[in-house]
């Protein structure tokens, strides 16, 4: 399996809206924390997550969580 790229380490906190949301997996989107379809050439596909209501959603930057797609402090070990 491919590893994937680590774009930062630490999460992308953001306040997000209801809506569906395409996680990249593969670390090359340039719109991260958001897939951009770089993973073409990677055996990676985006997560897609669902947010039923305004909240704030800490997103994985380094790729390794365990939680994904969100932060579990997994960069803390990179």
């Amino acid at each position: 399996m491919d590893t994937p790229n680590i774009p930062q380490k630490m999460p992308y906190v953001m306040d997000l809206e209801p809506g569906k949301y395409f996680w990249c997996a593969c670390g090359k989107s340039g719109n991260q924390p958001y897939c951009d379809g770089s993973h073409k050439d990677t055996s990676f596909t985006p997560i897609m997550e669902e947010i039923t209501e305004a909240k704030k959603v800490a997103w994985c930057g380094c790729k390794h969580s365990g939680n994904r797609p969100f932060c579990d402090g997994s960069h803390s070990k990179l």
